[in-house]
């Protein structure tokens, strides 16, 4: 197995904003964990973003290691041949394999992606390119849960069916789909919800009494991608009517839409839970959520939206020792086992038929923005309250139960989710996929995208002619008057220049042209470095451009 691994991230971000998407803190952890746990030599990372070696250790060796951490370009096929695999932290493996094969060959290495969302239609399309892709039986899409990996298998069979009837399509390959879960950094989370000052100190400053119960709330505030409220509500509000002590919820996240969605959720709440307080906290800092983490009781998450395909707060959740109430809903319940580590409420999805056609056909229109699509889908998807009220009431009346619950929690994060386990799973998997790539055999290059080809190549019958090795070159005007005005180039002049030689390579060619008075392109290169031919040979064009040289 190869101790070194390559990943792709044109735009990686070293410093995560406050409101970052929960791919994005997902990504960034995995990074960090290879780095920690994966017992690489080296890590390439091939970015549009320029990054030094002291940047790429402080975001992902904060706590220092022997991983060899570099940045490279983004074409920089050298590092995934290196080692084995590219990674890529989404799900679009289409044109890196196009790029593989075209300027590597189909085994030179493996493509992993991963899954974070299948909501968005254009998101399965792209994914569905892998089909006419050439991605092979070698690469995979890693899905982070059951859920995902049937959804996945499900969307790859329809896809293939079409294209077999529509085409004839007689062989379909498709990456493999293994199942790994994300991961946590759970020592972290365990330590602060450990800490009893910041428990007392959150709970003064909310207003609570010693008895009173606090259910907590993490992640995003955003009813039309995340969860509507009030299921929430209801159930905290029939909750409260069979307890004696006054129950709280903190909501801690942040609004995507300001004050303004702030105040529907705090009028949904006066509607549906006059008699509990609804504290709207700060998820986006760190040190607000690391109380939270302490102060509470019981973690609540009755999710109801097709964005969610894994959800890391019920798991941080276990991780801090709370017992999770949370809705039986794609990745939650692959994470949370229902009577150990809290309970899992059902769910009711909206049934199939035109409405639901409508809102795919009006989303691929245009007509209407994903959050309204995938909001509209999770406002007919139903979650059973009085079941949340009933889990609720039994956590709030038996303490030793939630503590129970919590160790059990803890325990299955540290057994499942803590990410030595998960980059554990990703390292079998790279050795798995380099035992097919050695089955398969070695193979060769394949042409480029036909749809997306070399322009020279595509437009060629454009131009009156095509510059190639035989093309005969001459100088317009003597050697002297043709150095001079290279010498004095213009900004338009040098637009492009990295797709060529520069002048100073250049002029040994004008130099030899003006003792043969005509020469091929193939004589005038002979000489040269083969590795230089192309660039070279572009740049005896951009001499005609400049109309240094004549052709006939």
């Amino acid at each position: 197995m190869s101790d070194q691994l390559a990943i792709y991230a044109p735009a990686l971000s070293l410093n995560l904003p406050k409101e970052s998407f929960g791919k994005d803190v997902a990504n960034q952890g995995l990074y960090r964990a290879l780095a920690e746990h994966g017992n690489f030599r080296q890590l390439h990372w091939l970015t549009a973003q320029p990054a030094s070696t002291q940047q790429l250790r402080d975001a992902f060796l904060p706590r220092g290691g022997a991983t060899a951490l570099r940045a490279t370009d983004l074409l920089d096929l050298y590092a995934p041949c290196l080692s084995g695999t590219l990674l890529r932290g989404q799900p679009y493996l289409a044109e890196l394999a196009w790029i593989r094969g075209a300027f590597r060959r189909p085994s030179a290495y493996s493509l992993v992606g991963l899954i974070h969302t299948l909501a968005p239609p254009a998101v399965r399309e792209l994914i569905g390119a892998c089909t006419v892709a050439p991605v092979q039986p070698w690469d995979a899409l890693v899905c982070t849960s059951p859920s995902v990996q049937q959804a996945l298998t499900t969307m790859f069979d329809q896809w293939e069916h079409h294209l077999r009837e529509r085409l004839g399509a007689r062989h379909c390959p498709r990456p493999q789909l293994p199942l790994i879960p994300l991961g946590v950094d759970h020592e972290p989370i365990q330590t602060a919800a450990a800490d009893g000052s910041a428990r007392q100190r959150l709970r003064r400053q909310l207003g609570l009494a010693p008895e009173d119960l606090l259910v907590l709330w993490v992640g995003r505030l955003s009813y039309f991608e995340k969860a509507f409220p009030q299921p929430m509500f209801q159930a905290l509000h029939r909750t409260q009517q069979r307890l004696p002590q006054r129950l709280h919820f903190a909501m801690a996240g942040w609004f995507p839409g300001g004050e303004a969605d702030h105040q529907l959720y705090r009028q949904a709440a006066d509607r549906y839970c006059p008699g509990v307080p609804l504290h709207c906290l700060d998820g986006r800092d760190s040190a607000v959520v690391a109380q939270c983490w302490a102060a509470a009781d019981v973690f609540l998450s009755l999710v109801d939206n097709p964005q969610e395909t894994f959800g890391l707060a019920p798991v941080e959740a276990m991780a801090a020792g709370l017992p999770v109430v949370a809705s039986d809903w794609d990745g939650y319940r692959f994470t949370i086992r229902h009577g150990q580590d809290g309970f899992l409420i059902p769910t009711l999805g909206g049934p199939a038929g035109g409405i639901g056609d409508e809102l795919a056909a009006r989303h691929g229109l245009g007509l209407m923005s994903y959050q309204d699509y995938v909001g509209s889908v999770a406002q007919h998807t139903a979650v059973d309250v009085e079941a949340a009220a009933e889990a609720l009431v039994c956590l709030a009346a038996d303490p030793q139960r939630r503590r129970g619950m919590g160790a059990s929690g803890q325990r299955n994060v540290r057994d499942r989710f803590a990410w030595p386990v998960v980059v554990g799973h990703y390292r079998q998997l790279l050795g798995q996929l380099a035992e097919l790539r050695r089955e398969a055999g070695d193979s060769q290059p394949i042409p480029w995208h036909p749809l997306r080809g070399n322009p020279f190549a595509d437009f060629a019958g454009f131009a009156t002619t095509q510059l190639s090795l035989d093309t005969p070159l001459a100088l317009v005007q003597n050697l002297d008057s043709a150095l001079d005005q290279l010498q004095r180039l213009t900004v338009l002049d040098r637009c492009y220049e990295g797709c060529h030689a520069p002048p100073e390579e250049l002029e040994p060619l004008l130099r030899a042209l003006a003792q043969q008075g005509q020469a091929s392109a193939r004589q005038l290169l002979h000489s040269c470095d083969p590795a230089r031919h192309q660039p070279l040979l572009l740049g005896l064009g951009w001499l005609a451009k400049l109309g240094l040289l004549r052709w006939s």
